[in-house]
């Protein structure tokens, strides 16, 4: 029995093996034969080493061909991904670089990881130890960088020892440079590293996931054009990894990106951003003296309380007041400058306030130091900025504002185009308006009373009487020369009642001004542009949904509403470069075009005629700008234009309107004598609590024709200035305006554009003071308050 049972065991074993031996056999034959091509295409790549090569940025120019972005060759130390794969051999590697590139071991170890020191993946939201944007960095297919922009005795110091740093590598790549930095950075922009969130679409694009991209501006904006295609060189190496031979048939030059030239003009640039940053110095120490003609606002006695106390307070909610000082200095925080080319549409200056230097992007700073020359935060840590303290912000393009009596012209021609008045209907100004729709006006029902809603609107008070300005009998050229609300707030009613008849229930006001562009994004090549809100229903119910306005206003318009924008205030609010695109339309006789900041594409690698001069007549164009895109042309017969032209031509040259007594044009007084021939209006924007150290200023004004009495020549041109919390239209707005026409058309000093001088580290300042060296241009006797 026994013999019988080692038989079967040795039938079972012989069995079993033969099993094994099929299956072996099986695989033989599936690896030698279905997947051969495979497994030797395998040994075939594992022979070979692929090395990107990264294109060169394109360049980005003024209009002049001078560079204002451009890239330098750097050396960037690194080291190949598989020699760092052992944690072990990494940490006494990166010990060893940690001296000759001056970078502590643990920044190179958050260079191969980005959890560290976690060695679990942080990436995960739900997990305690998830840290955000610490996806991976760097692309695995290329090199791993350890530190750009080492100096040649460092490279030479790392290759003279190569056996103590195996798989350490130098290769050269770009940096950006702005020459002319801070000068138009809010237009230029600057780069950074992808983001987590755009990672996947760049890498779609064909993008290295170490690359940086642009963030801000131009370099955001034109990304696609500036950044160029990759090339790659292919290797063949030895089981050591010594390269052998190039597989030329294989490679593939990179392509470097487009030049970009600007329409901006860096003088112009230049001058705007000086006389904007002047003004805003100036209307934070004005004197404190009630006879002079722009003190600092303040704060009367109340005639009311039998001169007991403040106009301006606050009533406490236990009780008692808080009173503001006698004389409160304007805050002058921050603004906006755009001069355009109306012929055109290309916008020769965009400057905003604050401003900050774009090679700051480029150092390489710490957190902690991009914390303090960006603050998101006071000084507590806790509480936010103002939104007029925040820097990386263009305000030409993504200011949200109203826009006080600037906007009037605009109204004018929607109640003329509309024929809710012609040019000769008068109007008997008497320094207030009564709401005609209210019909409870009531002591219960009306603000002025006590109630809840607002029956009576009047004019800016007049300084020598003390009430609201009347002006008397007004056309529609006498109430945009002195800037009557009341004129315009009658406009703004009927408007809304004729809107309120109609079948189809359309807001008339707001489908003429948006004819103006006003509502909509204006198309040019900038990124994060808003686009403005002009009211109907519909915006102001998802006002009241979303909590911005006070509580217990109805979600749909009511007269006040429409009233309030006839006169630029309320829910009406537009960008500074809507408000120029606006002027340019009126200035060119109803012609609405597309603004843009590009003048012209260049195919890659124009060369110099200087140092940081391009040869734009040696380089080739591939795409222009130049021509101007019309978007729509507003009817504009002389019985609808000419009152118009006539009426803003009056607030800069006079004459005003006599009533009572004479008054004066906003401008006259500050234009006396102006040797430029412009129209334009000021705007005065009330701020918050109505206290008038809150007010905005802003101007808007174009350059006219010649005629046949003006031997000057005519300048072509809208400027818009808005300066926020700087007081009246007039007053600070106005001035910056008149210095950018006297450059314009040559007739001012302006400072030599230089290269700038390097950047200092140590400084806490996102961008150094600038002013005009010849600021008589901003002074003047500024008239009224609008």
């Amino acid at each position: 029995m026994a013999v019988d049972k080692r038989s079967k065991r040795l039938g079972v074993l012989a069995t079993f093996a033969l099993v094994l031996i099929g299956l072996l056999g099986a695989r033989l034959w599936f690896l030698q034969g279905v997947s051969a091509a495979e497994y030797e295409q395998k040994v075939v790549s594992a022979r070979l080493r692929t090395v990107y090569i990264p294109p060169e940025r394109g360049r980005i120019f003024d209009t002049d061909g001078r560079v204002l972005a451009d890239n330098r060759q750097i050396l960037t130390v690194t080291v190949d991904w598989a020699t760092v794969r052992r944690l072990s051999t990494r940490r006494e590697l990166f010990e060893r670089l940690s001296g000759p590139l001056d970078t502590p071991v643990d920044d190179l170890m958050r260079r191969y990881n980005p959890c560290y020191p976690e060695q679990r993946d942080c990436t995960d939201k739900t997990k305690p130890y998830y840290k955000p944007n610490a996806g991976q960095l760097f692309d695995t297919l290329l090199p791993l960088p350890l530190k750009e922009d080492v100096s040649e005795e460092t490279v030479a110091f790392l290759l003279e020892r190569a056996e103590d740093y195996p798989g350490v590598d130098v290769t050269v790549q770009y940096k950006r440079v702005y020459p002319y930095a801070p000068l138009a950075s809010h237009v230029v922009g600057f780069m950074g590293a992808i983001s987590a969130e755009r990672l996947s679409s760049y890498l779609n694009q064909g993008y290295k996931r170490n690359e940086r991209v642009g963030q801000f501006g131009v370099e955001l904006s034109m990304e696609r054009e500036l950044h160029g295609r990759w090339g790659k060189r292919v290797y063949e190496v030895d089981a050591a990894g010594t390269i052998v031979r190039e597989l030329v048939e294989q490679r593939i030059e990179p392509i470097a990106g487009f030049d970009v030239q600007l329409t901006i003009d860096l003088d112009i640039q230049q001058y705007a951003e000086q006389a904007l940053e002047t003004e805003l110095r100036n209307r934070r120490d004005l004197p404190e003296d009630i006879y002079n003609s722009d003190s600092a606002p303040h704060n009367p006695r109340d005639r009311l309380t039998n001169f007991t106390s403040r106009v301006y307070g606050i009533d406490l909610p236990e009780g008692g007041r808080l009173e503001f000082p006698e004389w409160v200095q304007h805050k002058a925080p921050a603004g906006s400058v755009v001069v355009m080319n109306y012929e055109t549409g290309q916008v020769v200056a965009m400057a905003s306030y604050p401003t900050f230097d774009n090679r700051w992007m480029e150092a390489g700073i710490t957190g902690e130091k991009y914390a303090q020359l960006f603050p998101a935060f006071e000084a507590d840590g806790v509480t936010p900025i103002g939104s007029d303290e925040s820097i990386l912000v263009n305000r030409a393009v993504q200011g949200n504002y109203n826009l006080g009596s600037s906007i009037k012209p605009f109204v004018a021609w929607s109640a003329l185009h509309a024929g809710i008045i012609d040019k000769d209907t008068v109007y008997l100004d008497q320094g207030e308006y009564h709401v005609r729709t209210i019909e409870d006006k009531t002591p219960e029902k009306c603000q002025h009373n006590g109630g809840v809603q607002r029956c009576i609107f009047k004019n800016a008070t007049n300084k020598r009487s003390l009430k609201p300005s009347e002006y008397g009998p007004l056309t529609v050229a006498d109430a945009l020369a002195v800037s009557s609300d009341t004129f315009f707030y009658n406009i703004g009613e009927e408007m809304y009642i004729q809107s309120r008849s109609s079948d189809g229930g359309e807001y008339l006001l707001k489908t003429n001004l948006e004819r103006f562009g006003f509502g909509k994004k204006t198309g040019i090549q900038l990124p994060y542009e808003w686009g403005g809100r002009v009211p109907d229903d519909s915006v102001k119910a998802e006002l009241v949904d979303l909590g911005v306005l006070s509580k217990g206003e109805v979600p749909r318009l009511v007269a006040g509403d429409s009233l309030q924008v006839a006169i630029g205030q309320g829910l009406m609010a537009a960008t500074p470069l809507q408000l120029a695109n606006a002027y340019s339309t009126l200035a060119d006789g109803g012609f609405l075009k597309e603004p843009s900041i590009i003048r012209n594409i260049y195919a890659p690698l124009t060369p110099d005629r200087a140092p940081g001069l391009a040869n734009l007549v040696a380089g080739t164009i591939v795409k222009s700008y130049e021509q101007a895109v019309p978007v729509d042309q507003l009817e504009m017969p002389p019985e609808i234009y000419n009152p118009i032209i006539e009426g803003v031509t009056r607030v800069i040259r006079g004459p005003g309107t006599t009533y009572d007594f004479y008054h004066e044009t906003t401008g006259e007084r500050l234009f006396r004598d102006f040797p430029v021939q412009i129209a334009g209006k000021t705007g005065t924007v009330q701020g918050t609590g109505k206290y008038p150290w809150n007010d905005s200023s802003v101007f808007g004004a174009f350059g006219l024709p010649a005629t046949a009495d003006d031997t000057s020549s005519p300048v072509p041109y809208t400027v818009v200035a808005f300066l926020e919390k700087s007081g009246y239209g007039s007053k600070a707005a106005a001035p910056v305006v008149k210095c950018m026409f006297l450059a314009l058309a040559g007739l001012a000093n302006m400072d030599p554009v230089l290269l700038s001088d390097p950047l200092d580290p140590t400084s806490n300042e996102a961008a150094p003071e600038v002013e005009l060296s010849q600021p008589k241009c901003l002074g003047g006797s500024a008239g009224g308050r609008d």
